[in-house]
């Protein structure tokens, strides 16, 4: 059967006909009413299966209804329309959806006007964002921006046969949402878990989740530590405009702390900022006055350079663990400007690091530090290849004055540096017609130091330091055989090198290039000091391959293996960096990715003996419910990288989905060599549509980096679709 349907403009057109044109006019007036004069009326339509018009002139509309006036729609089993009162009456169920369905109210019988801005609803329900459910024995609207919901029953938990009570819920006398500020008012609410009532509050305000920006509190959270025994925050949020807002944290515990906590955040067109404080009295330091200050920012400067910042500041060693502020140990303050294009790069910054960790003393460390670095990437005209140039300044000033070692950590207290850098490189590759890939690489380097509070060293130094080198690489493709399976690429590689074993690395302190690692980023390189500070000498061969394989499905597995041989020993390296001798250790390196979601990465170095002076193996495991991260590192003793004492460890990340509303988080580090945990945690979360609880334990370990071991327990409960936002990671199975 052809659905009716009624546009009043054309009820209008009928004239007298059953007394339509009253209702056509009606609307059209107060349609014309909202929108000014002038402006094209808003005409609200009817849909049905059937339409009657009685002698009176009601307007009858039964079977499958469709209201829509405006951004209203509403759906009824019938709707009767009354000229003399200018009323609506329907007949339920009724579903009424305001906008894009952010409101949505449920009835069995309602009393409307005819722009179903204000009337009267009869066991209602109000659902908001598809969260928030209102359950009513009435509801009445008004002015077409409140409504107000009697007797009410508020939750966002899904309410059915298989879960008749839901895991929290308001009662109240009455609730009225405001639909411009977007806020629910709840008078003389009860706030209920499980069924049982918690607390009582005379009156209650609270954002309705379609806001996700309102003054009031967020939700608390509860800490329990070994040192400030169990206590509770209280963030209280306020906007300010648009674009900023603070938040204000009160935190006491059950140990006599008074803490306070600020965070300030603001956007600009160009950027953004955020500022995080806290100032605290305890019983852990008393009568001091304890704090912390951080700060980021970056903003868009113009000509594609970027200004980014960071503050990081303490009142003492322990504040950050005591209060659970991260895993910081050596803060850093800084101001950048970077720019990053094709063929240029420029960084310009400064940065002043304070260090919290026992035994250093910030007024022997280079604790203020200026770079500054230009790279340009170019193609040579005449010579072909690829071009590079370099322009970098460093320099790094401790704040004592000593000139000697008073500490006996090998350099002197008050030793300051300032270097400026010009390198130029090169490179150019040729292919043979039997794919071997010939290569010719130079480098040229010149340093200026000026060196002041160490009389070890001139005060001026200039240093030129040549390197040049030739590489040939053969790479060997076997191709997936037809039938199936897996295809490789072997490649050898055969690099020789040199540069200057008289440069005058001697000559200048080193201080960047302390920590060398040797892997398969750099086992074909012409220099593996990581910083300016020093250079790699002498004649050498960097020889090896890479091998890959292909599987069908997905599956890799590449292996690297290599070594550099020397004419001579220039005693440059450290025995644990594998690079100490005539001949170095074997680099081996192996990584397998898997179509199932593992990947396994390990990197070794050994000598001809097999004795093993360095291994780091690498886990992850992900699959669709769990997954795991671990790695394990073993290094030798080496007193030039003051490490006395082998290290062994092992580090475990894990999460596990156990169902759809639960979910655990595993993370542990273990030291061997001690013989005991460095830090455990423990991460337990339930998550619904309606509520979602955060679980954490953890237990931080004295060592030479904290101050005092720590045990922390956490809890949040956040109630989603309340003002916060969250939607909640499942819905609890109602059943058929």
């Amino acid at each position: 059967m052809r659905r009716a349907t009624l546009g009043l403009a054309a009820a209008a057109a009928l004239g007298g006909l059953a007394g339509l044109a009253p209702v056509a006019a009606v609307a059209q007036d107060r349609a014309q009413e909202s929108r000014g004069a002038g402006q094209p009326a808003e005409l609200a339509t009817l849909v049905a299966d059937a339409l009657l018009i009685d002698a009176e002139g009601r307007l009858t509309a039964t079977g499958s209804v469709e209201a829509f006036y405006g951004t209203a729609r509403l759906r009824a089993a019938a709707i009767t329309y009354d000229p003399a009162t200018e009323r609506l009456q329907i007949t339920g169920p009724i579903t009424l959806v305001e906008g894009d369905g952010a409101t949505i109210v449920l009835a069995s019988a309602a009393d409307l006007s005819t722009d179903m801005t204000e009337g009267l609803l009869e066991g209602a329900r109000l659902v908001l964002d598809r969260q928030m459910q209102v359950a009513a024995q009435s509801i009445q609207r008004t002015q077409g921006r409140y409504t107000r919901a009697a007797r009410v029953r508020a939750s966002s938990c899904e309410v059915c046969a298989a879960n008749p009570v839901p895991l929290w819920e308001i009662r109240a006398t009455s609730v009225v949402h405001d639909e411009v500020e977007r806020q629910l008012y709840f008078d003389n609410a009860q706030f209920r878990v499980i069924g049982i009532p918690v607390f009582w509050l005379p009156y209650l305000r609270a954002p309705d989740p379609t806001l996700d920006r309102s003054r009031g509190f967020l939700a608390p959270s509860i800490r329990t530590t070994s040192g400030l025994g169990t206590g509770i925050k209280l963030p209280y949020f306020i906007p300010i405009g648009q674009s900023r807002d603070l938040t204000v944290t009160p935190y006491v515990s059950t140990n006599v702390t008074r803490t306070v906590e600020l965070r300030y955040r603001q956007a600009f067109r160009a950027g953004d900022i955020e500022f995080r404080g806290s100032l605290s009295r305890d019983d852990l330091e008393p009568g001091e006055t304890r704090g912390a200050f951080f700060g980021t920012g970056s903003f868009d400067i113009g000509s594609d350079f970027r200004l980014n910042f960071g503050i990081e500041a303490v009142t003492d060693d322990a504040y950050i663990s005591d209060y659970g502020l991260g895993d910081s140990d050596r803060l850093e303050s800084f101001v950048e400007v970077t720019r990053t294009r094709r063929n240029d790069y420029v960084l310009g910054r400064l940065i002043h690091y304070d260090s919290l960790r026992e035994g250093e003393d910030n007024s022997t460390l280079p604790t203020l530090i200026g770079d500054f670095t230009w790279v340009r990437r170019f193609a040579p005209a005449i010579i072909g290849g690829e071009g590079g140039l370099t322009f970098q300044t460093h320099s790094h000033l401790r704040t004592s004055d000593e000139e000697t070692d008073a500490n006996g950590d090998g350099i002197v207290d008050g030793r300051d540096v300032a270097r400026a850098t010009i390198a130029a490189d090169w490179r150019r590759n040729w292919i043979a017609d039997n794919g071997m890939i010939l290569a010719a690489l130079t480098e040229l380097t010149a340093d200026v130091y000026e060196v002041r509070q160490d009389p070890a060293y001139d005060d001026l130094e200039l240093r030129v330091t040549p390197a040049v080198g030739a590489e040939l690489r053969w790479p060997f493709l076997r191709p997936a055989p037809a039938g199936g399976g897996a295809a490789w690429v072997v490649e050898p590689v055969v690099q020789v090198a040199w540069s200057p074993g008289d440069s005058a690395d001697d000559e200048v302190p080193n201080e960047d290039s302390v920590l060398v690692e040797f892997d398969e980023g750099n086992l074909f390189s012409l220099d593996r000091f990581p910083g300016a500070d020093a250079h790699e000498a002498g004649l050498r061969a960097n020889v090896g391959f890479t091998a890959t394989r292909h599987a069908p499905r997905g599956a890799s597995l590449a292996f690297a293996l290599g070594r550099v041989v020397r004419t001579e020993d220039l005693g440059q390296f450290n025995s644990s960096t594998g690079l100490d001798g005539a001949t170095s250790d074997w680099l081996l390196a192996a990584q397998y990715d898997g179509a199932s979601g593992l990947t396994v990465t390990n990197r070794a170095l050994f000598d001809d003996d097999f004795d093993v002076s360095r291994n780091e193996l690498r886990l992850i495991w992900s699959a669709e419910r769990y997954s795991v991260g671990s790695s394990f590192i073993w290094l030798e003793p080496d007193l030039a990288e003051q490490r006395p004492e082998a290290t062994s460890q092992l580090a475990v990340d894990a999460a596990w989905d156990i169902s759809a509303d639960w979910a655990a988080q595993l993370e542990t580090r273990y030291d061997f060599e001690a013989d005991r945990a460095a830090r455990a945690g423990l991460g337990l979360q339930y998550s619904t549509e309606c509520v979602t609880l955060d679980l954490s334990l953890s237990r931080r370990f004295t060592s030479s980096t904290s101050v005092r071991a720590t045990t922390d327990f956490d809890l949040a409960v956040v109630l989603n679709g309340f003002g916060s936002g969250n939607r909640g990671s499942a819905r609890r199975a109602c059943g058929g």
